[in-house]
């Protein structure tokens, strides 16, 4: 790789780090890959979202109550996972974030230093960013955070989190399903680490 490559490459990282974590989504009629793409400071432009074009559904507005049917894509291997898989004996945190997002990249750094009191719960990192980009946000912030047998790292495909579980203003969006499916809490954007780990297991 020649010494102009890794420059580009570290100046786009660099300055993601500076992009708002703010999201846009005014009206139901807003295309899915709109609804991706208007975070404050965040210019998308060059990435393909090819693979996840728009659906024209209705976007899910408030946070589903019930955990819906669902189908997501391990990162690595590219297996789906779906509602069946979740492990019913324990809470499920689901993590809405982009890549490029500060926030989602201190709450992941934060997570990562208190593992140890994550081990009663399920974790599911979604995003529908390239996974090229989802791979280098764990590798950067969260490396071990990543590997843990109770975390999945998650790629939607189809944009389903915001057609079915909710279109947040901002990222990360954290939701707390109980084992019975049920919604327990859920917040969006900055939050203080050791009240979201007292959220998860609430």
């Amino acid at each position: 790789m020649n010494k102009k490559l890794i420059l580009g490459i570290t100046g786009i990282f660099t300055a993601s780090l500076l992009f708002s974590c703010n999201s846009n989504n005014k009206t139901q009629q807003t295309t899915a890959t709109e609804a991706h793409d208007e975070h404050d400071g965040h210019d998308h432009s060059e990435h393909n979202h090819s693979a996840h074009a728009a659906p024209a559904t209705t976007m899910q507005k408030e946070a589903a109550k019930t955990l819906p049917d669902f189908t997501f894509y391990q990162l690595k291997s590219g297996i789906q996972v779906t509602k069946s898989d979740v492990a019913k004996d324990r809470n499920t945190v689901f993590l809405l974030f982009d890549p490029g997002c500060g926030h989602c990249q201190q709450e992941a750094a934060a997570l990562e230093k208190n593992i140890d009191r994550l081990k009663d719960i399920n974790i599911y990192y979604v995003s529908m960013n390239d996974p090229a980009l989802i791979l280098g946000f764990f590798d950067n912030f969260a490396p071990k955070l990543s590997k843990l047998s109770n975390v999945e790292i998650l790629v939607d495909k189809n944009q389903e989190f915001i057609q079915k579980i909710h279109v947040p203003n901002q990222f990360p969006a954290n939701y707390v399903y109980g084992a019975d499916g049920q919604l327990k809490a859920q917040w969006e954007g900055d939050k203080n680490i050791n009240e979201a780990i007292a959220e998860f297991h609430k």
